[in-house]
């Protein structure tokens, strides 16, 4: 139950991602990401994008674990790895910028990060 606990609140933490860029214009991941997918339907091919189509698929397979009896380690690393490649790049974005906005906004993902995988290798440890 641990487990998708866990991999329901990276899902969560992903969308409390912070931008700005340019003056007065900035977004949450989860407003960005509601564009990309009103987009999808009408323009397909602009949101194809490194940025736009990991981080998606990250969610995608974290909210499929949700449904498994027994979430996949294998699927969560997955999860984890597609969204924090978005996530770590906003994290140096704002360290190189010293937005504390953006900064703050990668912390909770990150801390969920580290406490499901350290999750998932206590489970391995006492499987052995």
């Amino acid at each position: 139950m641990k487990s998708k606990i866990l991999n329901a609140l990276l899902v969560v933490t992903s969308l409390l991602g912070y931008l700005e860029w340019s003056g007065n214009s900035h977004s949450f991941l989860f407003e960005a990401e509601g564009e990309i997918l009103s987009k999808l339907f009408v323009d397909p091919v602009s949101v194809f994008h490194p940025f736009t189509v990991l981080p998606m698929i990250g969610q995608l397979i974290l909210l499929v674990t949700l449904f498994q009896k027994q979430p996949s380690k294998l699927l969560t690393y997955a999860g984890i790895a597609g969204l924090g490649f978005l996530l770590a790049f906003i994290l140096v974005v704002g360290l190189l910028s010293v937005n504390l906005r953006i900064i703050l906004s990668t912390i909770p993902f990150m801390i969920v990060s580290i406490a499901a995988i350290r999750h998932m290798r206590s489970q391995d440890r006492r499987s052995a």
